[in-house]
């Protein structure tokens, strides 16, 4: 109950949670299994703004081009910008705009993949909106979540956002050229991760000098079973 009143709004509150997430749930397990009808990777990629998503898939998309075929659920709070860019590079994209949401949930993914020509594709990427908390409460139907750390960021992110960590599969440390110049820890930043997350996978990756990109390629390509 409600501590000043008494009246049950907080009891009625966690209920309606509890309903929300149930239902996203279910619909997420729904996306999960469409996806593998179709024989298709979904990875679902999370971090704060900034963090390097957009262009961890453009260079992805231009090292697997002519081997494996990607599309993109792409969410945002406005602006089609990464879709843009994501285009630009022959990416087939749909633009989830959400708004004020702060993340993806398993109804808009599932809208979202419908106007994908999944029949072509082998491995979908779904970027979630930037975010460090919400994201982490929805599944989207995903095969694998990806959390990406940027050196720029501070080394304690695990820390202080556990369940995104928690709830990864492989943490990305993004940015990694720039560590001359950061106070960023790697040792501390893995520390962290393992704590909160034991069996959560470490790769050390940058976009710009391609240092790591091919461990990330073929961490995708294992779990594709190629």
């Amino acid at each position: 109950m409600c501590s000043e009143c008494g009246c049950g709004h907080t009891k009625k509150i966690l209920e309606v949670s509890s309903k929300i997430l149930e239902e996203n749930d279910l619909q997420a397990e729904k996306n999960r299994e469409h996806f593998s009808r179709h024989h298709i990777l979904a990875v679902n990629l999370m971090s704060s703004p900034g963090a390097g998503k957009t262009t961890l898939l453009e260079k992805t998309a231009d090292l697997l081009r002519g081997e494996f075929r990607i599309g993109v659920v792409e969410g945002d709070l406005e602006t089609s910008r990464d879709t843009d860019r994501l285009r630009a590079r022959g990416v087939p994209v749909v633009q989830i705009t959400t708004g004020q949401a702060c993340h993806l949930d398993a109804f808009m993914v599932h809208e979202g993949i419908h106007s994908l020509p999944l029949e072509d594709l082998d491995i979908v990427f779904i970027e979630n909106v930037g975010n460090l908390v919400c994201p982490a409460s929805y599944d989207v139907g995903a095969h694998l979540n990806v959390v990406l750390l940027s050196v720029t960021e501070g080394d304690d992110k695990p820390e202080k956002y556990p369940i995104i960590f928690r709830s990864a599969d492989l943490m990305l440390i993004t940015k990694t050229d720039l560590l001359p110049y950061v106070d960023f820890s790697i040792e501390r930043a893995v520390k962290l991760a393992k704590t909160v997350n034991p069996s959560i996978d470490v790769i050390l990756v940058s976009s710009k000098t391609e240092e790591g990109m091919e461990e990330w390629l073929n961490y995708i390509k294992k779990r594709l079973g190629a």
